[in-house]
């Protein structure tokens, strides 16, 4: 059978992040079962118009208000495909309108406060408005997501039928199970695309209130993007040039020893459409103190693999840290937990119900 994807981004990208590595694991599983995969997607600066990861084809063409018009016209040329994944980042491909054959709708989470971190008040107002709109206009398309509250927030807005599928992970539960305990000097990890969603200055906040109360804590700061610099003045500005560390972009060895090394991960974002940093740390026996957000309310499990704080305030942050440092029992059972947990999100666990889905669709 013959898939095609229609993203924004696809993994070249500079800008991608954990939205194109878990289409990439879905589409990739689709090529080992012997489909053709095909990725529609935005070209950028630099650019080659064709590429290939893990055997799947990427096309790319056109930009923000033209690569509709590009892949239907490349689409045209094409031997027919069986399914056509329409997958939604604020504005949809409208697929189902121009693509001639079956498709479904991937989303991995309904941006509504994320329009707040990048547009001013009355862009943003728009930007949730036309997305709830859009969705309604969805209603009756089949819908794919990872998250219940996804889930939750596509039903209220009238959306007949979504079907969850998880997110899955490359790391492996580290074995053995990695000994650590909460002493001082507290090390602390952010891993992260590095942009205004992403609320990386609540965590550099939540170390110096930390450092206020008295406690020895460091950070490390591992990703790129738009921020940077900002982030790098914040740090400056706050003195805390010493117990900040900005590692930049990791390779896979590299980010899961920063993990390993870390004793709690810290997630400040807006909303996630599941946090797969969250299950990777988790598998190096690291339990993360989180926002209480739509997307990490299910990564974390608050008491057996981490802890969701009470509000979205860098001092509920600091205090998801105490919570820990005030009970070491409660840390090592997150620990385990955590650890315990994380094997079940292996891709080797969670692509073959995946495909089976995306077979079953384009069967259908």
């Amino acid at each position: 059978m013959r898939f095609l994807m229609l993203n924004w981004r696809d993994p070249g990208n500079p800008l991608a992040g954990g939205a194109e590595r878990v289409t990439l694991g879905y589409l990739a599983a689709l090529v080992r079962r012997g489909h053709e995969a095909y990725w529609f997607s935005n070209g950028f600066a630099g650019c080659d118009e064709r590429a290939a990861f893990e055997g799947v084809q990427i096309v790319r063409g056109g930009s923000v208000g033209s690569s509709i018009l590009r892949a239907r016209a490349w689409l045209k040329r094409q031997p027919e495909f069986d399914l056509v994944i329409d997958q939604h980042h604020g504005i949809p491909w409208f697929a189902p309108w121009w693509c001639g054959t079956r498709s479904v709708a991937m989303i991995h989470e309904v941006l509504g406060p994320i329009w707040h971190s990048f547009y001013s008040p009355p862009l943003a107002a728009l930007g949730r408005w036309q997305e709830r709109w859009l969705i309604r206009l969805y209603r009756r398309i089949p819908f794919w997501s990872a998250c219940p509250s996804t889930r939750e927030a596509l039903l209220g807005l009238g959306v007949k039928g979504v079907t969850l599928i998880p997110y899955g992970v490359e790391t492996k539960p580290i074995v053995p199970y990695p000994g650590k305990r909460l002493v001082e000097p507290i090390r602390l990890a952010v891993v992260s695309r590095l942009a205004p969603n992403k609320r990386i200055e609540h965590a550099i906040e939540a170390v110096r209130i930390l450092r206020a109360r008295g406690r020895e804590v460091f950070l490390s700061i591992a990703g790129e993007g738009e921020m940077m610099d900002a982030l790098v003045e914040r740090v400056r500005r706050w003195n805390l040039e010493e117990v900040v560390r900005f590692e930049g972009r990791l390779d896979e060895k590299e980010k899961d020893a920063l993990l390993a090394q870390a004793h709690l991960l810290l997630h400040a974002s807006v909303r996630e459409g599941w946090g797969l940093n969250v299950i990777e740390a988790n598998c190096m026996g690291t339990p993360a103190v989180v926002y209480p957000v739509a997307g990490l309310i299910e990564s974390t499990i608050t008491g057996e693999t981490g802890w969701v704080v009470a509000k979205e305030t860098p001092a509920a942050l600091a205090d998801g840290v105490e919570q820990f440092l005030s009970d070491p029992a409660l840390y090592e059972r997150c620990r385990r937990g955590a650890w315990e947990r994380s094997g079940a999100f292996h891709w080797s666990q969670v692509l073959p119900a995946a495909c089976d889905w995306l077979e079953a669709q384009a069967r259908s």
